[in-house]
């Protein structure tokens, strides 16, 4: 796993877990990483990450819909 630095004012109200999760819920949410590659960035178990994953207006069913039309089922 690549490592990086970042740079955050120390006024930010956000703490290290806060950051973590906006950047692993936003790259899951871009398609970017899988759930469990995300969980990983984030620290989390993905169960736990999945269950965070609402608090940041994130879906853990990250389908595009173009993809739904092909797997949905005409009666």
């Amino acid at each position: 796993m690549r490592t990086i630095t970042l740079k955050v004012p120390e006024m930010s109200e956000l703490d290290t877990i806060q950051l973590y999760m906006i950047l692993a819920s936003s790259l899951y949410e871009q398609g970017k990483l899988s759930l469990g590659q995300a969980a990983a960035v984030a620290n989390l178990s993905k169960r736990t990450f999945a269950e965070l994953l609402g608090s940041y207006n994130v879906s853990v069913f990250n389908y595009p819909a173009s993809d739904l039309e092909h797997e949905t089922i005409y009666v």
